[in-house]
């Protein structure tokens, strides 16, 4: 399948296995097929302005931190994606007022409970929910590996690859519980904030599966429906557009069924 059409066929697989939420009115044409024999029917009702769009998103049209237009004739849905792994963002121009303040996701890790982070995870899902959210942009599931890293306190992991795939495991199926879709990130190899646009990470197959690629497993086994790929290069080619991450580790050894932004 085509670079392209397997991404829109995964966005669309995501938005179908998601869609029996209240926000959209589900299209009842196709009960008793499968989310991805949905997406496939789907897609061949689709245009081609239609499958560019669910790709490209327009953030300009919603108050939210993102937004992927909805196709009404098909019913599928408006995706509004919104800050933060610890919580709702309220930007200014977000209508739902004000946000709970949750722990960190760094102090939820340091509770060694993956009950007390399914419950955190189920809070914020809620919240996410009731303000108009369909994507929650978190989990935060990396490692600390740079003590001086601004985003530590975000990941849930902590230094303990184990740890983060227990606790990233339960965020997100916590977050999910609530119809919201969960996103995992930075992916991957994303530990420091110092020059993190241009920064290089060079790593070996073996410490990328052993330590960095376990809390996104995590996260995987949980069904997580999307990540978001990180800022950095590995190995001098940009994160975003590393095909050895994302389609050999991610899609090939994880099994990983969604989307990545």
């Amino acid at each position: 399948m085509p670079s392209t059409v397997l991404s829109v066929a995964v966005l669309v697989v995501t938005y179908t296995a998601f869609a029996a939420c209240d926000h959209v009115t589900e299209d009842t044409s196709d009960i008793g097929l499968t989310p991805r024999q949905r997406a496939v029917s789907l897609m061949q009702r689709m245009t081609l302005v239609e499958k560019i769009g669910i790709l490209h998103g327009d953030p300009f049209l919603s108050k939210y931190v993102g937004h992927v237009p909805g196709i009404e004739r098909l019913k599928i849905p408006d995706q509004n994606l919104n800050d933060g792994p610890q919580g709702f963002r309220c930007t200014g121009l977000t209508p739902q007022g004000s946000s709970t303040c949750f722990p960190s996701g760094l102090t939820v890790g340091a509770t060694f409970d993956p009950a007390a982070a399914y419950q955190w995870g189920r809070a914020m899902g809620r919240e996410f929910y009731g303000k108009g959210a369909t994507v929650q942009l978190g989990p935060g599931v990396c490692l600390a590996r740079v003590p001086n890293n601004g985003r530590n306190f975000e990941y849930i992991s902590g230094e303990d690859p184990h740890l983060g795939y227990v606790m990233a495991n339960a965020a997100v199926r916590g977050i999910q519980s609530q119809n919201v879709i969960a996103n995992a990130k930075h992916f991957i190899l994303n530990n420091q904030e110092t020059h993190r646009d241009s920064v290089s990470v060079n790593v070996d197959e073996r410490t990328l599966h052993e330590l960095y690629l376990q809390p996104f497993a995590g996260a995987v086994a949980a069904g997580v429906g999307s990540l978001m790929c990180s800022y950095n290069r590995i190995d001098g080619e940009y994160s975003c557009q590393h095909n050895s991450t994302l389609n050999t580790a991610l899609r090939g050894d994880l099994g990983f069924e969604g989307w990545v932004m």
